[in-house]
This record gives structure tokens, C-alpha cells and sequence, in this order.
């Protein structure tokens, strides 16, 4: 019984590793397929949203930055786009 219990608890942890992976991989390259769509014009596009709205953009960058979604050159750019600089 105890091997059996064994064999269940590594089935599992190896399952719950590769399902994170997984969904890490899946949001990095969301964010990359959302950035190929920004025209590439040389010059950030100010966003004509409400200072509310910035906001909580700014607030979902932040957490796909800190998700390791984003990178720090990426994150930078879309935060400038954001804010008009």
C-alpha cells in the first residue's frame, strides 16, 4: 500500500509541475500574440482611455510583468504607450 501511495503522490506533483508550466508558457505567448497586433509605427500610441481605465491597465501590466509574462523591455514599452510619453 505504501508503494502505491508513492507512485499517486509523484503522478500528482508531476501533473500539478507540468499544468503550471504549461499555463505559464500559454500567457507568455498570449502577451507576445497582443503585442505582435500594436502597429509598429517607431512612436508609442497614446491610449484614449479614461484616467480610471489607465489605471487599471496599468495594474494588469504590472501583474503579467510580475507573472513573467512580460519582460522588463516590454513592459516599458507598453506601460509609455499607456500614458501618452
Amino acid at each position: 500500500m505504501p508503494g502505491l501511495l508513492r507512485g499517486v503522490a509523484r503522478t500528482a506533483a508531476v501533473a500539478g509541475t507540468a499544468t503550471a508550466v504549461s499555463n505559464r508558457v500559454s500567457r507568455r505567448q498570449a502577451g507576445r500574440w497582443a503585442q505582435q497586433d500594436v502597429p509598429r509605427t517607431g512612436a508609442p500610441q497614446q491610449l484614449s482611455a479614461s484616467p480610471q481605465d489607465k489605471i487599471a491597465l496599468l495594474k494588469e501590466l504590472g501583474e503579467l510583468k510580475a507573472q513573467g509574462v512580460l519582460t522588463y523591455t516590454e513592459f516599458e514599452d507598453q506601460k509609455r504607450r499607456i500614458l501618452g510619453e
